[in-house]
């Protein structure tokens, strides 16, 4: 089915595009909320100046977009996570902590601009793509540390010889049984 584009559709087009899609998402979706119309010669001439102010839109927020890819091109950030002794996390770094520490250093990320395909699950340095705009990627160095909790929890753990020191009946504090 063709229909005539009356909002910006991530995808699928802009203002005024005719487009071809599937009669389900036309009659399901694009019509009933009002995102699309019939590409009749009076809705074309009806949308035409609306086309050319999405137009600059979009064009002034490329600019935007590729002066915040050339902000981040040489960034680096760091994210802290517990981590047992052979540098294993126990749980991992994704998408939403890397926008996070992004944020923290003032460039405007979010997690759905992380091309992150799996999660970080080592301590380690990984270069994750993040993408502004569908021809705009940067990539980002991200260092995946050991955070200070973990590494005191390292310190203090006790060895099986500690454990084991003064289990004999009395020593823990509790009496003898006999």
């Amino acid at each position: 089915m063709k229909l005539l584009l009356r909002k910006d559709i991530p995808r699928l087009g802009i203002v005024g595009d005719v487009v071809e899609v599937s009669d389900g998402y036309a009659r399901n979706y694009l019509l009933p909320h009002y995102l699309a119309t019939e590409p009749t010669q009076a809705n074309v001439r009806a949308l035409a100046e609306e086309r050319k102010h999405a137009e600059e839109r979009r064009n002034l927020l490329r600019e935007a977009q590729k002066t915040a890819a050339e902000r981040l091109r040489e960034v680096e950030v760091t994210i802290a996570a517990a981590a047992n002794e052979e540098g294993v996390l126990y749980g991992s770094v994704g998408a939403r902590e890397i926008a996070a520490a992004l944020r923290e250093e003032g460039h405007d990320v979010q997690p759905g601009q992380v091309n992150l395909h799996t999660p970080i699950r080592r301590l380690d340095n990984v270069l994750v793509e993040v993408g502004l705009a569908e021809d705009v990627q940067v990539e980002v160095k991200v260092w995946v540390v050991r955070s200070k909790a973990s590494e005191q929890a390292d310190d203090d753990e006790e060895t099986p010889q500690d454990r084991d020191a003064g289990t004999e009946a009395g020593a823990n504090g509790q009496r003898a049984e006999s």
